[in-house]
């Protein structure tokens, strides 16, 4: 890969709990629940989590990542930025203790649900998450593309299939901008998006060559 990769997160292996999930046992298995901070605070509250609460309790505690090309220094650079701003990622079995112990983490505002009740991450927002950001990185790497006309083909990376999400696109930035069903509501998502090239329709191409 070229350019040089600017890296500040730190990886948690969700595998194991990826394989809880899609189990078909009646033992409880680990849940999926997001924890709305403050902007910028996210790697603080990650760190306050796996310092102050005991393992048995949170099991995993994470920030998924993208990445983005960017071109400064003369040189072309990889980096990492935050996935969904504001949130932070926790992987419990019992919800209760886990409650008791966020009380304690300083700058939490709260846990993502309806009304009064935290809901968790559906299977289907659990399995997009991992299948755009891997099982152990969470981690949504470059994707590449080519325009046809009108039409956007991804030829390599995570949003490969998923071209019908994709709202916008901006080839300056290299971010495609994703339209998801996430946190229970309508969400917006940037991921890094490389178009390598880009093509005229034809029939728009056999007009121009009429005229």
């Amino acid at each position: 890969m070229d350019g040089h990769i600017l890296n500040k997160r730190f990886a948690c292996p969700l595998a194991d709990e990826m394989a809880k999930h899609t189990q078909n046992t009646e033992v409880r298995y680990p849940m999926w629940y997001v924890m709305q901070v403050r902007t910028g605070t996210e790697e603080n509250i990650r760190c306050q989590c796996q310092r102050t609460i005991d393992r048995r309790i949170l099991e995993r505690c994470f920030i998924p990542y993208y990445q983005q090309k960017k071109r400064f220094q003369g040189q072309w650079h990889i980096q990492e930025r935050i996935l969904f701003p504001g949130y932070v990622f926790l992987i419990a079995e019992n919800l209760e203790p886990l409650m008791e112990n966020l009380k304690h983490v300083i700058g939490m505002t709260r846990i993502i649900g309806t009304g009064e009740t935290i809901v968790p991450l559906t299977d289907q927002e659990v399995e997009l998450l991992i299948r755009m950001g891997g099982d152990k990185e969470q981690l949504v790497r470059l994707s590449q593309g080519i325009i046809q006309g009108d039409q956007v083909h991804i030829i390599s990376g995570p949003l490969q299939g998923m071209e019908g999400a994709i709202r916008k696109i901006d080839r300056h930035k290299r971010i495609a901008v994703l339209s998801l069903d996430m946190f229970g509501r309508t969400v917006d998502m940037k991921v890094g998006l490389e178009i390598i090239e880009k093509n005229k329709d034809r029939n728009t191409e056999a007009c121009l060559q009429e005229m």
